[in-house]
């Protein structure tokens, strides 16, 4: 199969219809084999009864319905492992992205040889209340993570079928899928402008909140990609230089009070000397972060997949 196509939505009964319709007339017009895979996460009104319909008359239609809404890394987590096309897009369900931008996204994987190809919403249809905050977190998650792409946040991407099954989406982790893919090596990451028409129908179904959650998962994106086979190198080290940094205050501190009497000058309490606070949280913390990671280490040498590594070629070894 050529093309997976996959599609989360929530309470988008109005678009569905037509998008499929788009779909249908681009993927035809070009000869692919593909499938649709729509997501319906928990949706209030008649996605589900529509998609039903949908998969009835059209046998490239396929779904899956949430129990309850659970947010789009999770749709898009189950979507990915469903997805048998060679070439798996990722697309919002609301008719702001265009479907006449897919063969070219593929042609950039197949022939230029991306792994991913990242849309760009070079010009957009939002709000300035949404414009000028997703500027803010692309800058922040391109400086963070060293990938220079111009929209991290643009729902349509293309991706290879081995880098969706390579990557695990939960939270808020959508957002950085190419974060991920970079750091399980996949290093040929491309961009393409692409249309962003505005809204036909219904509402937006994020909030202020996702700019909070998600440099937060970008955080533990870097960590966990990082240190998260060796989790002592980051707390054991950092552990190491607050103890010695409280050892050397202790020792500062004693030496100025040994002074002091043989010099015969006034008699201070230790406890007067505010570096002493210092120096005593500063061991306090050291000691803890330096058991934190011996924690941390344990609990990795004892996970299930802590040899679990991506090969990307065999040879010899059927």
């Amino acid at each position: 199969m050529d093309i997976s196509i996959v599609i989360p939505l929530l309470n988008e009964a109005e678009s569905l219809p037509e998008l499929h319709a788009w779909i249908k007339r681009v993927m035809d017009e070009n000869k692919f084999s593909y499938e649709v895979v729509f997501i319906d996460d928990g949706s209030t009104d008649d996605s589900w009864s529509v998609i039903l319909g949908l998969q009835k008359n059209f046998s490239e239609v396929k779904g899956l319905k949430f129990r309850r809404n659970y947010g789009k890394s999770a749709a898009l987590n189950e979507g990915f492992a469903i997805a048998k096309g060679d070439s798996v897009f990722t697309m919002d369900a609301d008719l702001q992205d265009s479907p006449d931008e897919l063969p070219e996204m593929h042609r950039m994987l197949w022939e230029d040889g991306f792994d991913l190809v990242s849309g760009w919403k070079k010009k957009r249809y939002d709000p300035i209340t949404k414009t000028i905050p997703t500027k803010l977190y692309n800058w922040a998650t391109r400086k963070m993570s060293g990938i220079y792409l111009h929209d991290f946040n643009c729902g349509l991407k293309a991706y290879k079928n081995e880098v969706v099954k390579s990557v695990e989406v939960y939270g808020e982790m959508h957002r950085y899928i190419p974060v991920m893919a970079h750091r399980a090596g996949y290093k040929n990451i491309g961009e393409k402008v692409v249309i962003h028409r505005s809204r036909q129908y219904g509402e937006t179904k994020f909030g202020f909140s996702r700019f909070i959650r998600g440099p937060l998962d970008l955080l533990s994106i870097m960590f966990v990609s990082k240190f998260g086979k060796r989790p002592m190198h980051f707390f054991g080290f950092w552990g190491a230089v607050a103890f010695l940094t409280g050892f050397g205050l202790t020792a500062f501190v004693l030496i100025q009070k040994l002074l002091a009497i043989s010099q015969g000058l006034r008699k201070t309490l230790v406890t007067d000397n505010p570096l002493f606070y210092i120096a005593l949280v500063m061991l306090i913390v050291g000691s803890q972060l330096f058991m934190g990671g011996f924690l941390a280490e344990m609990m990795s040498r004892n996970a299930p997949n802590r040899n679990k590594y991506e090969i990307s070629e065999r040879l010899g070894l059927d």
